[in-house]
C-alpha cells in the first residue's frame, strides 16, 4: 500500500512541475531550429471535427492545454476501450499525424491501478509535444488520470516520458468513475498484454 501511495504522490508531483513551467513549453528556443507546429485554430478545428462538437466546446477544452503547453507538433486521433474494477486496462489504436506530413498506425495498452470502477468506450484526441523523432513515441508514459464519464464528456490528463508531453482529450460514453495511476504504451503493431 505505501508503494502505491508513494508511486501516486510522486506522479501527482510531477503533473504538478509540468503544470507550473513556462507557458512557451513546448516551443523551440529562439537558438534551435523551428519545428513545425499546428497553430491553436488548427487544432481546434480538428478536434471540432474530430468528437462533432463545436468549436467552442472544443476551445474551452484546448485553452488550458495550450497555456500549459504551448503548440503541439502533431497529434494522435483514435479510438480506445476501457475497463477497470481497481485495477484497470485500457486498449487503443489511431493514426499519428505530425505537422510535418509524416503519418504513422500507432496502438497503445496500459494497466492501471486505483479507486476506479467501470467501463467506457472513447474517441482519443491526443496532442504530441516535443517529438522530433517519430520513434520515441514508441515507448511508456505514464499519468494520473480521473475520470468522470456519464453517458458522454470530455476529459484531458498529461504523459510525459524522456521530455515528450502527450495530451490526450477523450470524450466517452459508458459508465466510469475514479481515479488511477498507471501508463499507456504506445507500438507500431497492436500487443494485448498491457505490460
Amino acid at each position: 500500500m505505501r508503494v502505491f501511495l508513494s508511486l501516486i504522490a510522486a506522479l501527482a508531483l510531477s503533473q504538478t512541475a509540468l503544470a507550473q513551467q513556462d507557458p512557451q513549453y513546448g516551443q523551440p528556443s529562439d537558438y534551435s531550429e523551428p519545428i513545425d507546429s499546428y497553430s491553436e485554430d488548427e487544432v481546434v478545428d480538428a478536434v471540432a471535427d474530430f468528437f462533432g462538437v463545436t468549436a467552442e466546446a472544443a476551445a474551452s477544452v484546448l485553452e488550458r492545454v495550450f497555456s500549459d503547453l504551448g503548440r503541439p507538433v502533431g497529434y494522435v486521433a483514435g479510438e480506445e476501450v476501457a475497463g477497470a474494477i481497481g485495477v484497470g486496462l485500457r486498449y487503443g489504436e489511431g493514426y499519428l499525424t505530425m505537422k510535418n506530413g509524416e503519418r504513422h498506425k500507432v496502438y497503445w495498452r496500459g494497466p492501471s491501478v486505483g479507486w476506479d470502477a467501470g467501463g467506457n468506450a472513447s474517441r482519443v484526441f491526443v496532442l504530441v509535444y516535443n517529438l522530433e523523432d517519430t520513434d520515441r513515441l514508441f515507448q511508456r508514459f505514464p499519468g494520473v488520470e480521473g475520470t468522470a464519464y456519464f453517458v458522454a464528456g470530455l476529459g484531458v490528463n498529461y504523459q510525459r516520458a524522456d521530455d515528450i508531453t502527450l495530451a490526450p482529450i477523450r470524450s466517452g460514453v459508458g459508465l466510469r468513475a475514479g481515479a488511477n495511476v498507471g501508463y499507456l504504451a504506445y507500438s507500431r503493431n497492436r500487443r494485448w498484454l498491457p505490460f
